[in-house]
């Protein structure tokens, strides 16, 4: 058990770690904070990501970064509707010693990594989607009868484009759940781009290096478990939670008329697990009531599952989740 000073000393020591992290990943990621800010509190969080963004926004640039900046290893899973489980899990394997004996061996697939890209990942069918669920949610696969463990830390980062929807497959509400957070990669501003194209035409490229291990990952994610929050904002969060379903009479009006399911358990753990890992990245011990407000769109939006009419017209997850945190302002000032 540590002492106060000790937590202290771990606590301040970690920040740095933090702080080089994030300055290493904006050296190589132009613009897009709120999305790199997002994917840390992710990983801080010890839960997935599922980012939407057109192709070209750095998606897999970003991923890659932050694997050589904590010296782990990145796999990236090209999604396609002729992808079957057996290319993403592994498979067993006929092999022949120098004896000639011929026995099963196991082909590890690329899910065996610490940093997973599932790159648009509703391209592939529903079976095939399916195979993630177990190493998600367990961080085990099972091929053949026999579990293995994934190597740890373990985090997925599935992507898909909004544009092109021709030869694309729903994600299952149980595999979007299994996403801690969604988050939406805007395209960037004219400084951005201007900024963008002279680093990616010149031929000098930043030396990077490994600034922090997987091991130290999985202590400050130990840290951010150990983050305190109130019982009121535990409180707070879960009437957040239970306003996101039509039959709770807190509901809103489009609450009522647009949504046809609300978040279910997970979506109450997200959020107070996110808002203490942003609290943690902020550089405090504490979650406050900012925390849970900034989380909660990036929780919400694909746990919200809308109905015919507000796909007709056009009234977005963000907008109800919005209405949501406007009445709570209102009913909490």
């Amino acid at each position: 058990m540590l002492t106060e000073h000790e937590w202290t000393e771990r606590f301040e020591a970690q920040q740095e770690v933090v702080t080089r992290l994030k300055q290493a990943i904006q050296q190589v990621i132009i613009g897009q904070e709120e999305v790199i800010d997002q994917v840390l509190i992710a990983m801080l969080a010890g839960g997935h990501a599922l980012l939407e963004g057109i192709p070209g926004l750095g998606k897999t640039l970003l991923v890659r970064t932050i694997a050589e900046s904590l010296d782990l290893s990145f796999s990236r899973i090209q999604f396609t509707p002729d992808l079957m489980p057996a290319d993403i899990v592994g498979t067993q394997m006929i092999s022949t010693d120098e004896t000639g004996a011929t026995a099963f061996r196991f082909q590890a697939g690329p899910i065996f990594g610490n940093l997973v890209l599932a790159d648009e990942i509703n391209r592939a069918t529903p079976k095939t989607q399916s195979a993630l669920l177990e190493a998600m949610q367990e961080h085990t696969v099972t091929v053949a009868g026999e579990t293995r463990l994934l190597p740890q830390p373990f985090f997925v980062l599935a992507t898909q484009n909004p544009l092109e929807m021709e030869g694309t497959y729903v994600l299952p509400e149980a595999q979007l759940d299994r996403f801690l957070l969604k988050m939406i990669v805007e395209f960037p501003s004219e400084a951005e781009l201007k900024q963008i194209v002279l680093q990616t035409t010149t031929p000098h490229r930043a030396e990077r290096g490994p600034i922090a291990t997987g091991e130290r990952l999985r202590e400050m994610q130990a840290t951010v478990r150990e983050i305190l929050i109130a019982d009121e904002l535990v409180e707070e969060a879960v009437r957040l939670l239970l306003m996101t379903h039509p039959t709770n009479e807190a509901a809103t009006e489009q609450v009522k008329r647009y949504v046809r399911a609300g978040a279910g358990p997970r979506g109450a753990q997200a959020l107070v697990q996110t808002a203490k890992a942003r609290a943690f990245l902020k550089g405090r011990y504490h979650v406050s009531r900012e925390d849970l407000i900034v989380v909660a769109p990036a929780v919400f939006r694909h746990r919200v599952l809308r109905n015919f009419e507000a796909e007709a017209v056009g009234v977005t997850a963000d907008d109800i989740v919005g209405e949501i945190l406007d009445k709570l302002k209102e009913t909490t000032r």
